[in-house]
């Protein structure tokens, strides 16, 4: 998993990207100006950064701009802005960002946005024997990615549950509320044990909006940090 900086100058979207990239296994650094983003770059060099336009001190282009000509810019860069228009897109673009994202962020051009920035930028993988020319072409195995093909899923039985089966028997001889609660439990938990905890995938498979699900689970009693296992998606 990789090392994301996170720069914007609203403490809400900070939280969010923070939770969402959290939950997808990777390490965030938090900064809420330029001053602090240079101090993060100055320690460490992140693994992508995702850049703020408009922020108080110094805007996200000016600071683009400055790691760019200090020889800092050895990372990828993806801006953000919720008055962006093409010209600053095509702005950031020129001076050393590799991708824009216009606020409000959904959840999936945000995954897919950092995926494609960490597969370009990732080291070139060792060949692979034995797989099937239509492999080679599919954007997993493109020549930067980092990823293992999937040549075939695995049964559902093998999937790890931590002990779930995916039929259960309820009792049926009881208030509605009871038996549609212990189901809904039953369901959850599941899912978070076959998605390893992932709440941004659970969410996904289930329909349901992220609040949503993080209020239904702990209404349910759900034990959230179970399932938890550092790294996987």
């Amino acid at each position: 998993m990789a090392t994301i900086l996170v720069v914007d100058d609203e403490l809400g979207i900070r939280a969010l990207l923070s939770e969402i990239l959290t939950d997808e296994g990777h390490t965030i650094e938090l900064a809420e100006n330029a001053a602090q983003a240079r101090a993060v770059r100055e320690r460490m060099r992140p693994d992508l950064v995702l850049l703020d336009i408009w922020m108080p001190d110094v805007d996200g282009i000016t600071l683009l701009k400055e790691w760019g000509s200090a020889g800092q810019l050895s990372m990828p860069v993806i801006m953000m802005s919720g008055h962006g228009t093409i010209d600053t897109a095509v702005e950031a673009t020129k001076v050393g960002a590799i991708a824009f994202l216009e606020k409000p962020i959904t959840l999936q051009k945000l995954l897919r946005a950092v995926e494609q920035a960490l597969v370009k930028t990732a080291p070139r993988a060792a060949p692979v024997v034995g797989v099937p020319s239509s492999y080679a072409r599919s954007e997993l195995m493109s020549p930067s990615s980092h990823v293992a093909p999937v040549l075939s899923a695995p049964p559902l039985a093998s999937l790890p549950t931590n002990g779930l089966a995916s039929e259960q028997v309820f009792e049926l001889d009881r208030p509605l509320r009871e038996a549609r609660d212990a189901f809904e439990k039953s369901y959850f938990e599941f899912h978070l044990a076959k998605e390893s905890g992932s709440m941004t995938r659970v969410a996904e498979k289930t329909g349901l909006e992220r609040t949503h699900l993080y209020r239904k689970l702990k209404q349910l009693g759900v034990d959230l940090t179970r399932n938890k296992r550092g790294g996987g998606l």
